[in-house]
């Protein structure tokens, strides 16, 4: 069993890949980084006790974001996704869609999501 983490290049994602490293460790198991940015993922704040592999994505004309995590779910035994989210408007949550709020929606496993308290990542 692993613990996926789905990591963007922002705060929210940051605070994702620690969260994700610390579920890992609760669970004794390894952890799943999928990278939805397209440049390199820095994951020397993962504990050294924690295996981890990064899945990356190979550029711009890639796939959908939340298929390739999907599909990572769907290849390999993950019993929990892990997610950072972003503060939106009522507007902004009503209106449009985001990658989180589609995994929260779609994926067959527990999500544990992330937001950054008030002034981190400011």
């Amino acid at each position: 069993m692993s613990v996926l983490v789905a990591v963007s290049e922002s705060p929210e994602g940051v605070a994702a890949l620690t969260a994700g490293a610390a579920e890992a460790q609760l669970l004794d198991t390894d952890l799943v980084v999928v990278n939805l940015s397209v440049s390199k993922l820095d994951t020397s704040t993962v504990p050294s006790g924690v295996d981890v592999e990064v899945v990356d994505r190979h550029g711009v004309a890639d796939r959908d974001p939340v298929e390739v995590v999907l599909d990572e779910i769907r290849d390999r035994a993950v019993q929990r996704l892990v997610i950072g989210l972003r503060r939106r408007s009522p507007v902004g949550k009503a209106l449009l869609g985001s990658i989180s709020q589609r995994l929260l929606i779609d994926a067959p496993v527990p999500v544990l999501a992330v937001k950054l308290r008030q002034g981190q990542g400011d």
